[in-house]
């Protein structure tokens, strides 16, 4: 049945300033009231700020496209054309099916005492000095050695890799100041994959090995080797670093929810899916409409840039009961944080294994945590996180 003609709710929010990257949450909350979906004036596009819509679309890429359509800005589409993130099916899954066996739940499990190893032995290190810095220290450090260590990548060619994450999530936004810093950065990392990413420098039994080797079977085409390492390399990363971050964060402003955590360590996994959702790392992504679409009797027109905000639809009242709670034993696994249908984040369950051995081995070794200093936001046109957390903690039976 087709739906009465509504009047375009509009607003005229920038969701790319400093003040809103900084605090995004009123804005969001201002859009769900709005409507279903809202036509933004600052910048050229269309938002679906509500739960039900943001997931629907993700999961109908055939009206919602992601072919090099999930920046704002045509030139960095192209940048992104042909990986994993900015394609449909059935380019999409031919592209995915590359690493999905190293991604399956079976592949990870037998890597799940070598991470919770190397996560045990980081928290005692920074557990041991009392206070530390929970991003620096900790969220930064551990993600990139494990997603280091699988791609195969040398040793001494690790240290740029959390500034090219930050510089790829930043163009997915409208140009502003922040796309123009990490222009620089960009064009590094282009030479990084060219002198680094090559077969011969790659350990051989690591996955970006095995993306080369996929593309000699003639599974992928070789042109189609470079954006899928740049997408492995910084989705992989950066998402987690932010959230395990954001959680650490949560956990030391609420110091009941981290006392019970230590008495009931089944809840961690709960907790992560839970920060994901509160502090959802990924803003959001952009489709282009590839047809009119009807929603709520407001039409968005064919070839319509479209932004899904998956932090505003994590915290829509519709779908969830006080949602700006911080509640442990909430376990929202049908939150949009790590995106749903094809596109749901390929590497999540990496994801959730490298946070859940690093917050088991935290709730372990530190009896209590409190902030020890002001939290420093960094921000990003995608990516919400801190660039810094200083953290106090108790030694577990001291």
């Amino acid at each position: 049945m087709t739906s009465v003609l509504q009047p375009v709710p509009t607003s005229g929010a920038d969701l790319f300033t400093d003040a809103v990257l900084d605090d995004p949450y009123p804005v969001h909350r201002e859009l769900r009231e709005l409507g279903a979906v809202v036509r933004m004036t600052t910048h050229d596009m269309w938002v679906l700020p509500r739960y039900e819509q943001v997931r629907s679309a993700l999961g109908d890429p055939g009206r919602f496209s992601s072919d090099a359509a999930v920046a704002y800005e045509p030139q960095f589409n192209e940048l992104f054309r042909g990986s994993v993130l900015a394609s449909d099916p059935p380019d999409h899954g031919r592209l995915r099916k590359v690493l999905s066996a190293k991604l399956a739940p079976r592949a990870l499990a037998t890597l799940r005492t070598r991470i919770a190893e190397q996560a045990d032995v980081l928290v005692e290190a920074v557990v041991g000095k009392g206070t530390f810095d929970a991003v620096t220290d900790l969220a930064t450090v551990f993600p990139v050695t494990v997603v280091a260590d699988l791609l195969g990548l040398p040793e001494d060619a690790r240290g740029p890799l959390l500034s090219f994450a930050d510089a790829v999530f930043n163009v997915f936004g409208p140009f502003n100041e922040r796309i123009d810093a990490s222009l620089p950065v960009l064009g590094a990392m282009q030479e990084y994959l060219s002198a680094v990413m090559v077969r011969e420098k790659l350990a051989p039994d690591g996955w970006a090995a095995a993306v080369y080797l996929a593309a000699d079977r003639g599974e992928i085409e070789h042109e189609a080797v470079a954006p899928l390492l740049n997408a492995y390399l910084t989705a992989s990363m950066d998402t987690t670093i932010n959230a395990i971050g954001n959680t650490v964060r949560l956990l030391a402003e609420h110091p009941d929810a981290y006392r019970r955590l230590r008495a009931e360590p089944a809840l961690v996994p709960s907790a992560f899916e839970e920060s994901l959702r509160l502090e959802s790392p990924a803003q959001g992504f952009f489709r282009v409409t590839t047809q009119p679409v009807d929603i709520e009797g407001v039409t968005i027109p064919a070839g319509a840039r479209v932004l899904l905000l998956f932090a505003s639809a994590n915290r829509d009242e519709r779908k969830w009961e006080s949602p700006e709670e911080f509640r442990v034993d909430r376990n929202p696994v049908d939150h949009v944080a790590l995106g749903y249908g094809v596109h749901g984040c390929a590497g999540q369950g990496l994801a959730r294994l490298e946070a859940h051995a690093l917050l088991g081995a935290l709730i372990r070794r530190a009896a209590s945590i409190e902030l020890a200093g002001s939290p420093v936001r960094k921000l990003n046109n995608v990516i919400r996180g801190l660039s810094s957390l200083p953290v106090a903690v108790v030694p577990a039976g001291t």
